[in-house]
């Protein structure tokens, strides 16, 4: 059986337990309610800009390159700052800076509608994924702090399912405030809910979580954390350039030349003790990027494939994809209870097997294959998705000492950002080399056709894969309730 805690931090995990019981002032819910709602407008954001991306360079005349940026290059600084972020935040102080980070989103959207050009909206952008990765960082981070292990897998579910509301609405309202109210109305129109989430911290939640208080913070190890994802995260943009590989190497021996530093460092920020003789931490972790590296692209491919294989317009097309992301909204929360009364790896388990089925099906697209398999393969993958993703969330969670709470979360975020560069390299390579860096002609689409099932075959193999590290990484039920 697999140990959540290793024998040695036993003791201070029972004191630190204490110390951060979630307070006879805190309320569970209206910690929910915040954390809830701090992702739903991260994530709203995310979906929406890719919906006036048209409409923003009909104003700044961007080229394809620079305004493909505008909806990167935040995932990018999320990526960055999101280990870092949640080591600050077991120093500081979880409520601190989930406040800092509502605070820092809401201004740099407000600087973002402001921007008078497209090098002005980029720099915003950065902001808002820095603030971004504070939230991702520390929602998780409380909920944990706050929820007892018996009650967090429904709480992680709620929050997992905001995730899925705020990429579902986000081009549904995107569209509209960019079509009806300008692109920069997308901008203003999260800076209300900030101002209401940022009233409910200050005004309900005198708790806060700062379980590595007094422990310094290792900038350099921040620094050389950061050069390996950006040019790990850029190169796979790049591929299959030979400029793409140069920079994949060098962001995985960056990455090595990290974890060698951090294992010297008295105060890192990515404590290596975490993953010593913890194979649930390590194994869900690898699992969640396994997971979003075969899932993420997955809209992607079949927005294309709608409208240039199926000859769907752009609306009937959003239309049959918002069918994944209400799915997964729907089926999140009830995994998410069912990982507290069932084993969480049993329950992602199954929701990896029925992603792989999903992929799978997807494989065998043909341009005469029936919409209704499509939304029902849909249905299948949203269901997938969203069993898997909140009790991996929870075991991840769950293996940790409440010491490393910001650390796990912002692993969580990390996961997920790197999976979804992962799979849009992935897709890149396949396009670039079956296709070729050619205008999607008639005469083209016999071959995206194949890359498209060359691509799907791909995520298939991966999520396969998945489901063989969420079953080894051992049980768990014991060690949480």
């Amino acid at each position: 059986m697999s140990k959540i805690i290793p024998e040695e931090n036993q003791k201070e995990a029972d004191l630190t337990a204490q110390s951060n019981t979630p307070a006879n002032r805190t309320s569970k819910n209206v910690a929910l309610v915040i954390c809830t709602l701090s992702s739903l407008i991260s994530t709203y954001m995310a979906s929406a800009v890719n919906v006036a991306l048209p409409t923003i360079n009909n104003e700044f005349h961007a080229n394809t390159i620079v305004l493909s940026w505008v909806a990167t290059i935040s995932l990018v600084a999320v990526a960055v700052f999101l280990l870092p972020v949640g080591r600050i935040s077991d120093i500081v102080g979880i409520k601190r800076i989930l406040s800092l980070g509502i605070a820092v989103f809401a201004v740099s959207s407000i600087a973002a509608a402001l921007a008078h050009s497209v090098v002005m909206l980029l720099v915003c952008m950065v902001c808002q994924g820095i603030g971004r990765s504070m939230i991702f960082a520390n929602g998780i981070a409380m909920i944990s702090a706050v929820f007892p292990a018996k009650e967090r897998g429904r709480a992680i579910g709620l929050n997992v399912a905001a995730v899925y509301i705020g990429l579902s609405i986000g081009p549904l309202i995107g569209g509209l405030l960019s079509t009806h109210l300008g692109w920069r109305s997308i901008y203003y129109a999260v800076v209300p809910l900030c101002l209401i989430t940022l009233l409910l911290i200050y005004w309900q939640i005198k708790d806060d979580w700062r379980a590595a208080k007094g422990e310094k913070f290792d900038y350099s190890g921040s620094f050389i954390y950061g050069i390996s994802l950006v040019s790990l995260m850029y190169g796979f943009s790049v591929l299959p350039d030979t400029l793409g590989f140069i920079l994949v190497a060098a962001g995985i021996l960056v990455l090595v030349i990290f974890f060698n530093w951090e294992n010297r460092r008295p105060s890192p920020i990515l404590n290596t003790a975490v993953f010593r003789g913890n194979r649930v931490f390590v194994m869900s972790n690898l699992t969640a990027l396994i997971s979003y590296s075969a899932v993420y692209a997955i809209i992607f491919i079949l927005s294309l494939y709608l409208q240039y294989i199926q000859g769907f317009n752009a609306d009937k097309a959003g239309l049959v994809l918002l069918v994944q992301p209400v799915t997964q909204a729907i089926v999140a929360p009830f995994a998410g209870r069912l990982s507290d009364r069932i084993e969480p790896q049993i329950v992602a388990s199954v929701g990896m097997g029925l992603t792989f089925l999903g992929l799978l099906s997807l494989a065998f697209l043909s341009n005469t294959t029936s919409i209704i398999l499509i939304i029902i393969t849909l249905i299948v993958l949203g269901a997938g998705f969203g069993l898997f993703s909140s009790p991996n969330t929870n075991a991840i969670m769950g293996s940790v000492v409440p010491k490393f709470y910001g650390v796990a979360s912002a692993s969580v975020g990390t996961m997920r950002n790197l999976g979804q560069m992962f799979s849009m390299g992935i897709t890149m390579i396949v396009l670039t080399l079956v296709v070729g860096r050619v205008e999607m002609t008639p005469q083209s689409y016999p071959a995206f056709l194949t890359a498209t099932q060359v691509a799907f075959s791909i995520f298939s193999i991966l999520s396969l894969v998945g489901i063989f590290t969420s079953l080894v990484r051992g049980k768990m039920r014991e060690k949480m309730s």
